[in-house]
């Protein structure tokens, strides 16, 4: 785990993930989500498109998970967007459908104390399929960090 005081503005770190058909189900259930186009069930076993805000949260998911961001004290602050892209803040290129295979690089964007407790990292999301295409970019997601984590992990 890198604790604040080891994260560095620069530092990238990779992981893959999917999303099954069930998950995709899970989430349009508890998100609340009324859209024809996530309604539309052919009968056929058939890949679904994923509601962006289903990759997007399943992108944050996996940056807790990841070996050196797990055990930290980290929670979503804010997003603030990019100011070169007028602070919007996420694009997706392409479409996903359910179960196809997505790298997801984060990468440390800007760092800051926040008070002698916390600490504040920017994370860029950037998803791509298999072959390098590009899905989606996500500029600019606020993470609050303790900066000493608790001392059980």
């Amino acid at each position: 785990m890198e604790k604040f005081k080891t994260i560095k503005v620069g530092n990238s770190f990779v992981s893959t993930t999917s999303i099954s058909k069930k998950e995709l189900d899970e989430y349009l259930g508890f998100s609340r989500i009324k859209n024809a186009m996530f309604e539309i069930d052919s009968g056929k076993d058939e890949n679904r498109v994923i509601s962006g805000r289903a990759i997007i949260s399943r992108m944050e998911g996996e940056f807790t998970r990841l070996r050196q961001i797990y055990g930290n004290y980290i929670v979503l602050y804010g997003i603030d967007g990019d100011e070169e892209w007028k602070n919007r803040q996420t694009r997706f290129v392409r479409p996903v459908y359910t179960d196809q295979v997505l790298r997801l690089k984060y990468t440390i964007s800007d760092k800051r104390d926040i008070d002698d407790e916390y600490g504040l990292i920017s994370v860029d999301f950037e998803a791509t399929f298999e072959d390098g295409e590009l899905v989606l970019t996500s500029k600019k997601n606020l993470y609050r960090i303790k900066k000493e984590p608790p001392s059980n992990r």
